[in-house]
């Protein structure tokens, strides 16, 4: 079931199909925005990269993942056999997930899942780059919180994502590229940027009410 005004996003069936904004080529089962100016998007240009996909399987834990993300999506895919798009699951925030997955832990079944996401989350995940990612993040932003320097870079650096980690200049540790998978962390874990998405904002304003908070954090980070 869609909630009212949720976006939807796609798994991409075809080949060579690209970004209608950035250009980045889509590969098999990426996750795609459909827009009628743009065509295409790609997770990133959609503003819903921060979010993680919760697979169909349990209706209790999609309920309460959903109930506490202040913005979510509904994930279909197209089936070439029954020629329709069939619901693959949902996009949700992570902190979002974490806190339904607890509610849930008494179910084994949840519990399952939970191991079945961590091992895919890890083959997903390329250690020794993110290592080294996490390690440019804590170079160049000494008072960023403990731990917090993996779980940037472990989120801007997964496979098939579409995120800022997986791009050449990234790759290359373009100080540049590290700055902007910070500051998209602080964006959405330090000020209240999701909450105005979901109260209505327009992305371009509720940006700008948050930008002075997001430079606050920077410099505090940048100082050590």
């Amino acid at each position: 079931m869609k909630a009212e005004g949720e976006p939807v996003v796609f798994m991409n069936s075809r080949e060579g199909l690209t970004c209608g904004v950035c250009g980045k080529t889509l590969e098999r089962d990426a996750l795609v925005v459909l827009d009628q100016e743009d065509g295409a998007k790609c997770l990133s240009c959609s503003k819903l990269d921060h979010l993680v996909f919760l697979p169909s399987g349990s209706a209790v834990l999609s309920r309460r993942a959903r109930k506490n993300s202040a913005l979510s999506a509904v994930v279909l895919k197209f089936s070439r056999t029954r020629r329709r798009n069939e619901r693959q699951g949902i996009l949700v925030e992570e902190e979002a997930l974490r806190e339904a997955e607890e509610k849930c832990l008494a179910d084994e079944d949840v519990r399952q899942r939970r191991r079945e996401r961590d091992a895919l989350r890890r083959e997903e995940l390329d250690t020794a780059y993110v290592k080294r990612f996490a390690d440019e993040i804590r170079r160049i932003y000494p008072g960023c919180p403990d731990g917090r320097e993996l779980e940037i870079a472990e989120h801007a650096c997964r496979k098939h994502s579409g995120r800022v980690g997986r791009t050449a200049a990234a790759k290359e540790f373009d100080p540049s590229m590290i700055e902007l998978a910070v500051r998209a962390h602080i964006r959405h874990a330090e000020t209240a940027y999701d909450e105005l998405l979901s109260e209505g904002y327009p992305r371009e304003l509720a940006r700008e009410e948050v930008k002075v908070e997001i430079e606050r954090v920077v410099e505090l980070w940048e100082k050590g």
